[in-house]
Formats: structure tokens, sequence, C-alpha cells
């Protein structure tokens, strides 16, 4: 009974970490300029390469280069009620804030171009998807509401059970005969209940996705060039967490019709302290994976004052390989069919897709001094396969709308502002602790400083806002409230040959 407590309750709540998996990987963050000038899509730039690969074509002929360093400093916040966390002894109330905090001090990415007359050759190397780990140094909602509710339900049962073969001993070292001792307890009154629990947990998820992209554009015209790529995607990920010292609290009283026997019925109660089975679940998975992204790109260059773009990047299959420990309690679970610890089970593949993207975007340079932009990305995610179908419970795809504009305020420093609202389309039965995204508006502004004719920095700061959402389930016993911080500082050296 004290393993059954344990492992039901564990293996729902590592169900509900395991979804993410790597999440939705629709990072259009990819270099300091963007921070600044979000509008990339119909940018021509060597900062732009990534965005609208094709433009590159419309850069001058010779080497550019573009090396920069993003810092993001990010928490996943959940506020969780549920009314058995008001026994928790350690935090006595029936709503508790679970912090994820996640730091990843230094995001590298490299973009290379060489052009020569109507070629333009180029390669880019960031991270496409994750970026940092995050940890949450009290576990997770969904551990702490299985383990209390779990708990609740099963001790009074494992406490009677524990009296009754107490009191049994009692009467069989009285001399009573085992049949009729067996009769008597079977006819008693047993009560109890739990006054309090308390548990250590923890989680902790880290995912990285490296991208490197290739390709050519080739200038048709003095107004349309096209590109064709690929881009390799090697994924790693690691997802560690555990759940133990659980200890639970009771009360407890019987009665038991002995009187007829000694005279007077047996009668008792109490208070008691269990700590349940070997109190421990630990999983150490590591899931790496390869992938492919076919990429073309169109540009069309009306004028000297208005460009437009469009970029299509086909779906990424990609299937994580797990190299992962388990104690003893969740390899027993993992090895059975439907399972929810069976995608972590060692050399499992498990199916996380990277959607594919259609991006848009324009540029408008009225005059020498003056930029603007705009663009519009839509990731489909609901065509992208997931472990157990999960794009299944998307409602519609993510997209995104962003708009630029840059100014120069002197020969060698230029000013900018930025603005971008992210969309997604998660049903609430996508959302769990560690698969949550949140729609937002992000902002950012930046300079970019001409240190001489050939070299320029990037300077961007970014903050995101993010809209609240509340999911109610378990029939409305279990609220969870999430949201989420986001700033971002960068930096990039732009370098034309």
């Amino acid at each position: 009974m004290k393993k059954k407590i344990v492992i039901s309750a564990a293996l729902l709540a590592f169900g509900a970490m395991t979804a993410q998996a790597g999440g939705l990987l629709t990072n259009s963050n990819q270099n300091a300029a963007f921070l600044r000038y979000m509008a990339q899509n119909g940018l021509i730039d060597i900062a732009g390469i990534y965005a609208n690969p094709a433009g590159g074509a419309f850069l001058g002929n010779g080497w550019h280069l573009s090396l920069n360093s993003q810092t993001a400093i990010q928490q996943r916040n959940i506020l969780t009620t549920f009314p058995y966390f008001a026994l928790n002894t350690q935090n006595q109330n029936a709503t508790h804030e679970f912090k994820g905090k996640a730091l990843a001090p230094v995001i590298p990415s490299l973009t290379v171009a060489y052009n020569k007359d109507k070629w333009s050759f180029s390669g880019h190397f960031a991270l496409t998807g994750g970026g940092g780990k995050c940890e949450f140094d009290k576990g997770l909602g969904s551990f702490e509401t299985l383990y209390s509710s779990t708990i609740a339900q099963q001790l009074p049962g494992m406490v009677n059970n524990m009296v009754k073969n107490t009191v049994l001993d009692g009467l069989l070292k009285a001399g009573v005969p085992s049949d009729m001792a067996g009769g008597i307890v079977d006819k008693g009154t047993f009560n109890s209940a739990m006054t309090g629990y308390s548990l250590d947990a923890f989680m902790r998820g880290r995912s990285y996705y490296f991208g490197l992209q290739l390709g050519a554009a080739y200038k048709f015209s003095d107004n349309m060039s096209a590109f064709v790529g690929v881009r390799g995607v090697y994924a790693t990920c690691n997802y560690y967490g555990y759940v133990q010292d659980v200890v639970a609290n009771f009360t407890y009283s019987y009665s038991v019709p002995t009187k007829a026997l000694m005279g007077a019925d047996m009668t008792g109660g109490g208070t008691g302290a269990q700590k349940l089975g070997d109190n421990t679940l630990t999983m150490n998975a590591d899931q790496t994976s390869f992938g492919v992204t076919p990429i073309i790109g169109i540009d069309y260059k009306v004028n000297d004052q208005w460009n437009f773009a469009a970029k299509f990047e086909a779906p990424t299959k990609m299937n994580l390989k797990n190299k992962t420990e388990m104690n003893d309690f969740a390899k027993l679970q993992s090895a059975q069919p439907g399972n929810v610890l069976g995608q972590f089970a060692d050399d499992a593949k498990v199916r996380e897709d990277i959607p594919g993207i259609l991006s848009l975007g324009t540029m408008y340079t009225p005059n020498e001094k003056l930029r603007m932009g705009a663009g519009y990305n839509v990731y489909f995610d609901k065509s992208a396969k997931k472990y157990g179908d999960k794009q299944d419970l998307i409602d519609h795809n993510t997209w995104e709308l962003n708009a630029s504009v840059e100014y120069s305020l002197a020969k060698r420093v230029a000013v900018s502002a930025s603005w971008q609202t992210t969309q997604y389309g998660l049903s609430d039965e996508y959302m769990n602790d560690l698969s949550f995204n949140l729609s937002n508006h992000m902002v950012g502004f930046g300079f970019r400083i001409k240190a001489t004719d050939r070299f320029d920095i990037d300077l961007g700061y970014m903050h995101t806002f993010y809209g609240d959402r509340t999911v109610t389930t378990l029939g409305g016993l279990k609220t969870d409230v999430y949201s989420r911080k986001n700033d971002v500082v960068a930096i990039g050296f732009n370098l034309n040959l």
C-alpha cells in the first residue's frame, strides 16, 4: 500500500511534466538586431539573413559577418489552488506558488555571407529552439496535487489496516482464538484521516535546439532574388526531477465489540505520522535528435524605397532518442503498455516535430535617415506531430505580427524601436506546468553604432508582456494561473569586407 501511494501519484506528476519535451519551437529571435528591429522578414541586411535569406543577394560583393550574444532572464510562475494544499505542514494555504527560474547568460549566434555578383552564399548558426534551463526548486503543482490527493484518499485505508492488525495482535496475545478474533475485528469501527503532509520535490528542464543553416540566393534581376537552403537541427534536452521524503500525518480512532468477551469494548485513538514507501521517485532523462529543414525564400526589391520578401520552412521531423536513468519504481511502470513514463523509457524514441513556418515581410525606406518594416509569421503547430498526438489539442496555429522603425540620429548612430505580438492557440487541455506558452506583446529598442564604414555594433533590449492564463481542472477543484516574465539584452558585431 505504501508503494502504491508513491507510485500512482508520481507517475501522474511526471506524465504532466513530460508533455513539453521541447515545446513549440518558434524562436524568431536570432540576433541582437532583432531586439531593436523585430520586422526582419523583409530586411536587407546581414542581420536579416536568417529571416530573409533571399534578401542577402542584394548585399554588396564580398564577405559579411554578424556575431551576436544575448542574455535572457526569465520566470515561469504558476499559482495553483487546490483544497488539500491547506494540509501542507510547510505552507498551510490552499494556494501555492511554484516559481521556475531560467537564466541564459550567453545565447550566441553567427551569420556569414559571401556575395559574388548575382550569387550570395550564406550560413547561420544559432539556437532555433530552447535556449536554457528552468528550475522549480519546490517541484510543480501537479506533483503536489497528485501526492496530496492520493495520500488523502488512500491513507485512511492504510491506517485502518494498521490499527486492525494491531488490535488483532492484541486479541491473539490475550488468548482469543484466531477465528473468533478475526470476526470481532471485522465488526469493529475504524476511522482515520490525513491531517497534514510534507514532501520534498524538485524539477529541472533543459532544452537546446542548435540550428546550422546553409544555402544560396541568386539574383535573377535587379529586383528579384530567390533562396534555397537547408538547416540541420540538433536537439539536446534533459529532464530531471524527484519527489522524496513524503510524510503523512493522521488521526485515528477505533471501537471493537469485545464487551461480551472482556467486559468492555476496546476503544482508542490518537495521532501519528507515516513515511510513505521508500519515499523516492527519481528520473533523469537525456533526449537527443537530429532533423533537416528545407527552406525556400523570395525577395522582390521594387525600388530603393520598397522591399517585399517571403520565406517557407518545411516541417522538421524529430525523433528524440532517450537515454534515461530511473529508479526501480519508475522502470517497472515505464515497461507497461500505454504508461505515461513510456515516453522516457531508456532507448525509446519520442516524436516531437518542429512545425513548418511561413514568413512574410516588407521594408520601407522613404529616405536615408528613416527605415520602417512590418512582418507576419505563422507556425503550423497543428500539423507538427507530437507524442500522444498532442497537436490535436491545439485550437489554431500560432501567429505573429510585428512592426519596427529605425531613425538615424547622426551619421554613425541610429536608434530604433519595435513591437511584436505572438498569439498561441493552445487549448486548456494542452496547458500544464511544463507545457504552457502565453500569448504576449514584446517591445524592444536599441541602437546601431557605425564604428567605421565596415564595422557596426548593435545594442538591444527587449521586454515581453505576457497575458496571464487561468485553467481550471479536476472538476473545478484545481485552478492554475500561469504567468511569465522575460527580459533580454544583446550585443552584436557586424563586419562587411
